[in-house]
């Protein structure tokens, strides 16, 4: 990046407020994330085609959460980057990648959810686990084709002993980049609206079906995914796209700096947000929630030594229901 294609803007309020979003993103995305892939890997007992979409939409978001900590220590600094290049190159990348896995994925679980509400007995309701993994891996090396410039380019800008590390240059259109961050937002909003319509519709035509509760959950579904994704994604597209309208009088102006700034961390909200997509996703994450909230609420007996029952005593009905959980 050329020194005089980037702007470093002083005394800002971005040091200020960014920190504290991207801490709060980091914890709570890491820790929901975390429990739903244990949840996956060990105690998911059937998987499906639904079941790997999902799985992939908590590593993207997990990987995501991860690069955190360097772009928190980076505001931290009042933007000052205190690595190399390869490092900005990597966690640049390594966050718009998984950023745009997670809006591939969650746009893909909705499609899915479609396809089972509004067509019943489509043959892509049928596809095995093998022909789904497939699917999967032609989407990761789509995001990751998608994304790779941002590995292959210099990111560094050097002003006043200021070294900065960012994936926009606030003086202008950045080109590919802008496009690949536009066109992740306004494709996959059109097919999850159009999927999220399509499935309301179909149960209100089906109102007989629309009382039974797998149809309610499948509004409820695809209405959070619908409503994590717009409230996520449309505040960073909406302060990109005004620079993009207003340039050059924008450029380099504080507000349009500090407005991209903290509405790109909402974006990161979205890998927080997503356990709910989980939740709401299949019966078997409620029940994973509800052991492990069991587990916590449960007195630990001194010693850890557990009271043995007397033969013959009665276990009574609620305990038994907590072990059959």
């Amino acid at each position: 990046m050329d020194n005089e294609s980037c702007c470093v803007i002083e005394g800002d309020s971005i040091p200020q407020v960014m920190p504290p979003l991207l801490i709060l993103a980091f914890v709570l995305g890491a820790l929901g994330n975390g429990i739903a892939l244990c949840g996956f890997c060990f105690h998911m007992k059937t998987w499906k085609p639904s079941t790997i979409y999902l799985f992939n939409l908590a590593v993207a978001d997990f990987l995501l959460m991860i690069c955190l900590p360097f772009r928190t220590d980076y505001y931290h600094r009042h933007r000052r980057w205190a690595f190399e290049d390869i490092p900005c190159r990597v966690a640049l990348f390594m966050l718009a990648m998984n950023r745009a896995g997670s809006i591939v994925f969650l746009t893909v679980v909705a499609v899915d959810r479609y396809f089972k509400v509004v067509h019943p007995h489509h043959m892509v309701n049928t596809i095995s686990n093998r022909t789904a993994a497939g699917i999967v891996c032609a989407l990761w090396t789509m995001v990751i084709l998608g994304t790779l410039h941002l590995l292959m380019e210099n990111h560094l800008c050097v002003q006043k002993e200021t070294i900065s590390c960012e994936s926009f240059i606030m003086e202008s259109a950045n080109g590919w980049h802008d496009v690949m961050f536009q066109l992740e937002f306004f494709l996959p909003l059109g097919i999850i609206l159009f999927c999220s319509f399509k499935i309301i519709w179909s149960l209100k035509q089906r109102q007989q079906l629309a009382r039974q509760t797998r149809m309610k959950k499948a509004t409820r579904f695809i209405t959070v995914v619908a409503v994590v994704f717009i409230i996520c994604y449309l505040p960073s597209v909406s302060a990109r796209l005004y620079f993009l309208w207003t340039v050059p009088t924008s450029a380099c102006d504080p507000s349009v700096h500090v407005a991209l700034h903290v509405t790109l961390s909402f974006t990161y909200m979205n890998s927080m947000l997503d356990p709910l997509v989980y939740y709401f996703s299949s019966p078997s994450f409620p029940k994973f929630y509800s052991k492990l909230k069991i587990s916590g609420l449960r007195p630990k007996r001194p010693g850890g030594s557990k009271t043995r029952r007397p033969e013959g005593t009665p276990i009574p009905t609620s305990v038994a229901r907590i072990a059959s959980v």
